[in-house]
């Protein structure tokens, strides 16, 4: 099961963004360092993980002024400090959480996260609790007013893994390696794209009434708003 879905996620934050987007820059910035420092290389054409990010950032519609001092600052003495971690939980009605997070104080981000939990119901976990459920894949989101069987025909020409209609549309995923190339191909059929990125699934999908769901998402909410936090995955079904 296929766990908490972007779409809802998008549809939260749409109408705000303008708002937020100071903040989602300076999430932004710090997945395009971390990428740097973990790829060992300021060069997209070498460093994978940093092209995810910077494709990322440019669809979130960072400038690319931005996006070369991130990139520059990672390479530089400010970079030295940061580091990436990743945090497990389970919050109200037995749902997993995984938190990737990007801090230069861990135990500031470790409290806050613990008090997030905490505050919603739920506890912070030990390292492992629930990693194991949860597998990294490329996620594209494709719009309903797209022509769907012509996009999941591409899709599947192309080598995605797996595309699954929902009401909002199609989900296509991918190995995260093929992520970018898939979405181009899905572009050149005409898809209209939501949003396209690596995530991490949960294979034990936690199904939750109307009644449960908005207990949950407030804790989802919560975590995705921390200024260290940089993405959140959970196995609620939302």
């Amino acid at each position: 099961m296929s766990g908490h879905s972007k779409w809802s996620q998008i549809k939260r934050t749409k109408g705000v963004l303008d708002q937020k987007r100071g903040a989602l820059f300076s999430k932004l910035s710090k997945k395009i360092s971390i990428a740097v420092k973990e790829g060992g290389s300021g060069d997209p054409s070498s460093n994978f993980r940093l092209n995810s990010a910077i494709v990322y950032a440019k669809d979130q519609g960072m400038p690319n002024d931005n996006i070369e001092r991130a990139i520059k600052s990672a390479l530089g003495e400010k970079g030295a400090g940061i580091k990436e971690v990743v945090y497990e939980g389970y919050g109200p009605f037995a749902t997993a959480f995984l938190i990737e997070a990007i801090t230069d104080n861990s135990n500031r981000t470790f409290n806050n996260i613990r008090k997030i939990f905490s505050e919603h119901g739920g506890n912070i976990g030990a390292q492992g609790s629930v990693a194991w459920q949860f597998n990294t894949k490329g996620q594209i989101l494709v719009e309903r007013d797209s022509n769907l069987p012509a996009i999941e025909m591409a899709a599947i020409d192309v080598g995605a893994d797996d595309v699954r209609e929902s009401a909002e549309g199609l989900e296509v995923y991918t190995k995260p390696q093929d992520l970018n190339k898939i979405k181009q191909a899905l572009l050149s059929a005409g898809a209209k794209i939501a949003q396209a990125d690596v995530i991490k699934e949960s294979s034990q999908g936690t199904d939750l009434t109307e009644e449960q769901k908005p207990k949950v998402d407030a804790l989802f909410a919560e975590l995705e708003n921390d200024e260290d936090v940089i993405a959140v995955h959970t196995s609620a079904n939302l």
